[in-house]
């Protein structure tokens, strides 16, 4: 069995949680759930992207995933995408401001959650078109 890839995935999901930290000036306008969500979406973006980018090897590590039917490294990386853009999109909600039950300033958008769900998901590949230009310690 080959071994994870590991730099690839961190490099990508860093790439994509600092593009989510960008979005969330927009979307969030409270500092401190922006700081507090901006280091979640770094480190799950990472771990996303590394399930994403071996999917094959987490798929043979993990034998739950044997069980599923259908399950194949698309199918996994679809999963991963998705729940990818719910997490976004339901932490993103989870704290609430007082205003009438109203989220203010806190929620980000459907579209927003969706765009870093597909990066999650077109990571591995993205990574072959990207990887020859980088520095050798990148790749």
């Amino acid at each position: 069995m080959a071994e994870p890839m590991i730099m690839p995935p961190i490099i990508a999901g860093f790439v994509i949680g600092l593009y989510e930290i960008i979005l969330l000036h927009r979307d969030v306008t409270v500092p401190t759930h922006r700081f507090g969500h901006g280091v979640h979406a770094l480190v799950y973006a990472v771990i996303a992207c590394f399930c994403t980018m071996n999917a094959q090897w987490v798929i043979a590590n993990f034998a739950f995933l044997q069980n599923i039917p259908y399950m194949s490294a698309i199918t996994l990386q679809v999963i991963v995408g998705i729940i990818t853009m719910i997490k976004i999109h339901g932490v993103s909600a989870a704290i609430r401001t007082t205003g009438m039950g109203i989220s203010v300033g806190l929620r980000e958008t459907w579209f927003h959650s969706a765009l870093i769900g597909a990066l999650v998901v077109a990571a591995p590949y993205v990574w072959p078109l990207i990887a020859p230009v980088l520095p050798s310690w990148m790749q």
